[in-house]
């Protein structure tokens, strides 16, 4: 049985993702503001860092099981880009779809980011 409950809802990481809410980076202000909040996607309701299994995820959206995360600078060196996967294969094990973007997307291309995310979820009310 899952240890968690409530999409995998993690409560020990309740505070550092209160945490990381209140000091977001400027892609996750963006993503944010102009794409994912207040039901702006679609009209799907998107949660900002939440607490799933042993991480915090940037985004999240509980009817599709999509989870956004926008990725910095950081995430190119090959320790962090190792990590990503293997938080990402955690993350799919339970069910779970992600979607990554770069910070450098989400700044000076956010029609495609947007584009992307809509044809996600167009495709999977398509397939059964």
């Amino acid at each position: 049985m899952n240890k968690y409950s409530n999409n995998n809802y993690n409560k020990n990481l309740k505070q550092l993702a209160r945490k990381l809410r209140k000091n977001p980076t400027k892609a996750e202000t963006v993503m944010w503001r102009e794409v994912l909040g207040e039901k702006q996607m679609m009209e799907y309701r998107f949660l900002r860092q939440r607490p799933i299994g042993n991480y915090i995820v940037d985004f999240f959206c509980k009817e599709l099981k999509l989870i956004i995360e926008v990725d910095g600078y950081t995430h190119q060196f090959e320790e962090v880009a190792a990590k990503d996967q293997t938080r990402e294969k955690e993350l799919k094990e339970m069910g779970y779809f992600v979607l990554r973007f770069e910070d450098s997307e989400v700044l000076s291309d956010i029609n495609n980011v947007v584009r992307t995310i809509e044809n996600w979820i167009l495709d999977q009310k398509v397939t059964p």
